[in-house]
């Protein structure tokens, strides 16, 4: 069990390299056994194909993201740093795994899964509960004044930010990395948001 286990990984990990550096709907699973030297009839039996492979890195990613959010967290740490550390970790991801984000306009209809958006749209409702605990326990602390609706304020929250990060992409070249200043802009305005958006939920 314990091999099987490591096998997979190590083909996650071959499949994210590739995708990084060539983009995901330039690869195929032929290229990915290529890579790693293990038969094709070996990388089918962990992924039966290329949807199966793509799900498995981001839930790769998603299970790193999550646990790196979780071990960060320490009790009776301000709202405003708690905040500030997860910009820093979701910026960290963002510079490693941005590469993957250019085929999202791509026809391939691996992207386009009932499973992956499943998936997805389950990974945005665990973070924004995450959020959702941060402003509670903010409120709990006194830090923030009572909000009648802690589930908006989150989501409000992470719709901004989101916001911020889109604005960024658009604002360079949609088909290369941004840009230093880019992303350097990102980052600042993304701090400069929480900082008010704290700031106005306070007492």
């Amino acid at each position: 069990m314990l091999e099987t286990d490591k096998k997979r990984e190590l083909i996650i990990e071959g499949a994210i390299k590739r995708f990084i550096h060539f983009g995901i709907h330039k690869t195929t699973m032929n290229e990915i056994a290529e890579d790693l030297s293990v038969s094709k009839p070996s990388l089918y039996y962990y992924f039966p194909d290329k949807t199966s492979l793509i799900l498995g890195v981001i839930e790769k990613i998603f299970d790193d993201y999550f646990s790196v959010l979780y071990r960060d967290q320490k009790l009776g740490t301000p709202i405003e740093t708690t905040l500030l550390n997860i910009i820093e970790i979701k910026h960290k991801f963002f510079l490693r795994y941005y590469m993957l984000h250019l085929s999202y306009g791509n026809p391939d209809s691996s992207l386009s899964s009932v499973e992956l958006k499943n998936y997805l749209e389950t990974m945005m409702v665990k973070n924004l509960r995450f959020h959702e605990t941060v402003f509670e326990a903010a409120v709990s602390r006194k830090e923030i004044a009572p909000q009648d609706d802690i589930p908006k304020i989150a989501e409000l929250y992470l719709s901004c930010q989101s916001g911020l990060t889109s604005l960024c992409i658009m604002h360079g070249n949609k088909e290369l990395f941004p840009g230093k200043k880019e992303l350097k802009l990102m980052k600042e305005k993304q701090v400069s948001l929480s900082k008010i958006f704290i700031k106005g939920l306070k007492t």
